[in-house]
């Protein structure tokens, strides 16, 4: 579980906003649309109606103690310039913040975005998964239950082998291939030993895997 500040409650915002909640985290959400934070509020850890342009609203937020700060504003490019700034003078851990263009990515990056996304459903619930896993690299939703990961191995794998970990009978996992560096290992042994540095492609239950994953933080 992560406790995240999601600012700017528009299509993408709310898209994001839901699948954090289906991880069970804490979410808090602000937006100076008053109407749509009254509608919003009840489903959220806390709302707050409140211009986040403003250095006095953000330090009333305890900015420091997110996990992450996602800045969702789409259509006021100089509103998300500058709430981004003021998020990293303030102490955010993480800031993510929403481009429209590869001119604004270059910007946002700039004035210290930790990352920049493109605002599309598709990414919104990539972004969900990623911020709820640190080691999630990446992933393919196959089914409603079942995904494909991509993730950096766990730390208390390293120097084992894959029959000691066991993961498909012991976490529901089964570990499609592994990379590290240039190199792809396309079958996997019994006796393969995990390095550090290797990245494994996963096969499984999504809500298993990130349940295990989350744990490795």
């Amino acid at each position: 579980m992560v406790s995240v500040l999601l600012i700017g409650m528009g299509k993408f915002g709310r898209t994001l906003g839901e699948k954090l909640l289906e991880f069970g985290n804490e979410v808090m959400i602000v937006d100076k649309n008053e109407d749509l934070i009254n509608s919003l509020a009840p489903k959220y850890t806390n709302a707050l109606i409140a211009n986040c342009m403003s250095m006095d609203n953000l330090a009333a937020m305890d900015i420091p103690s997110f996990d992450a700060c996602v800045v969702a504003i789409g259509e006021d490019f100089q509103a998300s310039l500058e709430i981004t700034s003021n998020l990293k003078d303030c102490g955010a851990k993480r800031v993510v913040s929403r481009a429209t263009t590869e001119i604004q990515r270059k910007f946002l990056m700039r004035v210290g975005a930790d990352e920049v996304i493109y605002p599309d459903a598709d990414i919104a619930e990539k972004l969900a998964v990623r911020l709820n896993a640190d080691n999630v690299i990446n992933y393919i939703e196959l089914d409603a239950e079942y995904s494909i990961f991509e993730v950096a191995v766990p730390k208390k794998w390293i120097r084992r082998t894959l029959v000691d970990i066991n993961p498909r009978k012991k976490l529901g996992m089964n570990i499609l291939t592994v990379k590290n560096g240039g190199t792809v290992i396309n079958s996997l042994d019994g006796d393969y030993v995990f390095q550090e540095g290797d990245q494994l492609l996963v096969f499984g239950n999504a809500e298993q895997v990130l349940a295990y994953m989350n744990k490795q933080k």
